[in-house]
């Protein structure tokens, strides 16, 4: 199944009790190209959904666990900066409890097809962070 945005492959995963505020729904999913998070079932993979999702089909920089639910949630928010800065920030502290660096995380990241500017987003949030 498929990313309604862009029709790249879509990764599902269960979303932690702590992290569903920021998410779209449980479980959403990821694209493997554009970065946007959905609610699975709008993708077609609710069926996949996992605790421990294999988001290195996205990029190898993810890691896994928590952590990296935490990041591709921040992700799906990083197309409206301003709008989710609450968001963003809850999810990058998370992601750096759960074990995660997040500075390494973004300086690896590689999306040329991301639904925004990564470049951009990665300074932003060097700055607020």
């Amino acid at each position: 199944m498929s990313c309604p945005h862009c029709d790249a492959e879509a990764v599902a995963f269960a979303v932690p009790p702590a992290l569903r505020e920021h998410a779209p729904a449980d479980p959403a999913a990821i694209c493997t190209r554009c970065l946007r998070v959905v609610a699975a079932d709008e993708a077609g993979v609710a069926d996949a959904a996992t605790d421990d999702p294999d988001l290195a089909r996205v990029d190898v920089a993810f890691p896994s666990g928590e952590a990296g639910i935490a990041l591709a949630l921040c992700c799906g928010k990083l197309e409206s900066f301003a709008t989710n800065r609450a968001s963003i920030e809850a999810l990058v502290r998370h992601a750096e409890g759960a074990g995660a660096d997040v500075f390494a995380f973004l300086g690896r990241l590689d999306a040329a097809d991301a639904a925004f500017d990564l470049d951009r987003r990665r300074k932003a949030l060097i700055d607020a962070l």
